[in-house]
């Protein structure tokens, strides 16, 4: 709070508004309390909200509350709705059992079972966050079943995965979420299949490293030995059960498919949530979904949209990604470096901003301007600083599926920010060590001809 303070009553430095010199003051604070766990994150976000208004960052509550009216923080709410109810219809158990028994009692089999379902299902379920809402029931009841404590190193590993590393998988389809669908936009002239050409290497990679570095870290665990089940045929899916799969089925293929139809995939999310709470053919009372459905993760999402709007409206955002351009330049003999410059500039960025659609709005184009001016591929600076910033989480509130991870206890806010840290430098060897190389041979160099 006295850092807070502070930073308000400092005056402001060359270029930066008075306004965003405010919202920076509010973001240091609530960053500070997200990843102390201080209080409670939901409590933070409110504070959050409070703060923008009260120092004069926005212009009034309208501005503060942004993020409320934004259609991810619905389309989340959605994709909860669709994991609580394959929980609630017995699908998660049913898929567990078969997760279990193909593990024949080996946490190591169980662990690699879900790494290796991550690329599979983004073909079905190209949202990281619906994965995510799906999965965590899964694995909540096969870490339940098995008699694996809540805070045992087996359930972090798991849990980290979907934290960290499920989000990897879907950035190598161009059409895999808001983080390539956004970068490609902002780089342009990037289709389909030169994106996932670009992008399949370096990202499955990252994906391998990113699992291997979580085993590691939680390596106790996979020392465990499960507890068979008992034996006997898996019987067939009752109406519950049918009617969570075709919702969840209808709402994949809406996704699938938005290239078609152009829905805001907000739609497909809300449709479900519908049905699914609607009596007579979802599976869910509206008394049950009020009461199990997390409302921390809405009001974290959704303070912490309202605060990358403010960064970039206050000027603020602008501001940090200048500070990127000042010297590399003069690295213009040094290619390399010049990334290597973009990327550690881009780190500080990435923990002011929660939202990614805002560091890579603030980023992007100034990673490739200066590439332009420093005689580096442009396209290459670009895709550079986006795997830096989605590479890493510090803190839950800067993705939607770590929220869900978070909200149930089985990582701290600690735990998140150490592996952001780790795969920050793991980001950057990939960068340098994988992906400059790979992309010279599928044509694009690092020098701009």
């Amino acid at each position: 709070m006295a850092l807070c303070a502070a930073l308000i009553a400092a005056p402001s430095p060359a270029g930066l508004p008075e306004a965003g010199k405010r919202t920076l003051a509010i973001a240091v604070l609530v960053i500070v309390l997200w990843c102390t766990e201080a209080l409670p994150a939901a409590v933070t976000g409110l504070i959050l909200v409070a703060g923008l208004v009260l120092t004069g960052a926005v212009p009034g509550f309208r501005e503060a509350l942004a993020g409320f009216s934004d259609p991810v923080a619905y389309f989340l709410i959605g994709v909860l709705t669709i994991g609580l109810a394959v929980s609630r219809s017995g699908l998660a158990e049913r898929v567990a059992r078969f997760f279990l028994r193909r593990s024949r009692g080996s946490a190591r089999s169980l662990y690699w079972q879900l790494l290796l379902a991550f690329p599979l299902l983004t073909l079905i379920l190209p949202s990281a966050t619906t994965r995510t809402g799906i999965l965590v029931h899964v694995y909540e009841q096969a870490l339940d079943m098995s008699g694996v404590p809540r805070r045992d190193p087996l359930a972090g590993a798991i849990m980290m995965a979907l934290n960290s590393i499920n989000r990897l998988a879907s950035t190598v389809l161009l059409t895999g979420g808001i983080t390539p669908m956004v970068a490609a936009a902002l780089i342009g002239g990037i289709n389909w299949s030169q994106w996932l050409l670009l992008m399949s290497v370096p990202y499955l990679a990252l994906l391998a490293i990113g699992a291997l570095l979580i085993y590691l870290l939680y390596r106790r665990g996979f020392a465990r030995r499960l507890p068979p089940l008992a034996e006997g045929r898996a019987g067939p899916l009752n109406g519950r059960e049918w009617r969570t799969l075709l919702i969840t089925a209808g709402a994949s293929l809406l996704w699938l498919t938005d290239s078609v139809h152009h829905f805001h995939p907000v739609v497909p999310a809300l449709l479900a949530w519908i049905l699914l709470v609607t009596p007579g053919i979802g599976v869910l009372s509206w008394n049950e979904f009020e009461r199990n459905i997390g409302w921390t993760n809405f009001f974290v999402l959704a303070s912490s949209l309202s605060l990358a709007r403010a960064l970039i409206d206050s000027g603020a955002s602008g501001w940090l990604a200048q500070l990127i351009i000042q010297g590399v330049p003069q690295f213009r003999d040094h290619p390399a470096l010049v990334i290597g410059v973009l990327m550690l500039a881009s780190v500080p960025v990435r923990m002011l901003i929660p939202n990614i659609t805002g560091f890579l709005a603030a980023t992007i184009p100034i990673a490739m301007s200066i590439g332009d001016m420093a005689g580096v591929n442009p396209l290459i600076c670009g895709l550079s600083v986006m795997i830096a910033g989605d590479a890493v989480l510090y803190y839950p509130a800067q993705s939607a599926s770590s929220l869900v991870i978070y909200e149930r206890g089985y990582l701290t806010a600690g735990e998140i920010f150490r592996f952001g840290v780790i795969m920050t430098l793991a980001a950057f060897l990939l960068v340098m060590l994988v992906a400059l190389p790979y992309w010279h041979a599928v044509g694009e160099p690092l020098r701009n001809l």
